[in-house]
């Protein structure tokens, strides 16, 4: 079986990593959306859901078995310690289940798969892909599209931006960045690019 090439995709808030996602979609590429398979794992998941209870509490059970998002919420992102608590618990479970959805695309032939992951690096998984790359902007234009996205105001948005990883800490980590200051066109333009990279690179490995 010939193995899946597995690109982790990242990015401060505002850099435009979902747009970036939709534009290797196009090239060929299946994406995983690690946000929406942490939701569904934290809400199917019993075992998650048995560790998420004792550790934030039974309440955040309601009386038909589903979680209480919001009171999870609350709790866990009250400060440092108990936002590491719920990645702790969490984080692991999702990677086995992106882990398994890869196994599965690589069984029906898939080329090359991207997992979209704004904690790529902190969950630890980039550790499974071939490449990383993330997506940056400036400042002043990821504030403006935070504020139109998130129908925020500025100050928020800003709490946003600063209470994330620097620009640095993601380019220093990745094997490729991408800059998306500009328009849409160039943005695909510089995906195309690097994806012409990785393929390259990816089949020369192989040899």
């Amino acid at each position: 079986m010939r193995r899946i090439m597995v690109v982790g995709l990242t990015g401060p808030s505002g850099s435009g990593k979902s747009t970036a996602a939709a534009f290797f979609k196009e090239l060929g590429f299946e994406v995983i959306d690690a946000d929406k398979v942490a939701q569904r794992v934290i809400e199917s998941d019993e075992h998650c859901l048995n560790e998420l209870a004792k550790a934030f509490g039974q309440d955040i059970i309601n009386p038909d078995g589903t979680l209480n998002r919001p009171l999870l919420a609350r709790r866990a992102f009250k400060n440092s310690q108990s936002n590491k608590k719920l990645n702790d618990i969490t984080h692991p479970i999702i990677i086995e289940e992106v882990k398994s959805m890869i196994g599965a695309l690589a069984a029906k032939g898939v080329r090359a798969v991207v997992v979209d992951a704004a904690l790529l690096f902190e969950s630890g998984a980039d550790g499974m892909c071939d490449y990383v790359v993330t997506v940056i902007a400036s400042e002043s234009i990821r504030l403006k599209r935070i504020i139109e996205r998130d129908k925020i105001g500025e100050e928020a948005a800003r709490l946003r931006i600063n209470a994330q990883n620097s620009q640095n800490y993601y380019v220093n980590k990745a094997h490729f960045a991408i800059i998306n200051d500009e328009d849409m066109d160039r943005l695909k333009d510089r995906v195309a690019t690097v994806t012409r990279m990785m393929l390259e690179d990816f089949d020369e490995s192989r040899i």
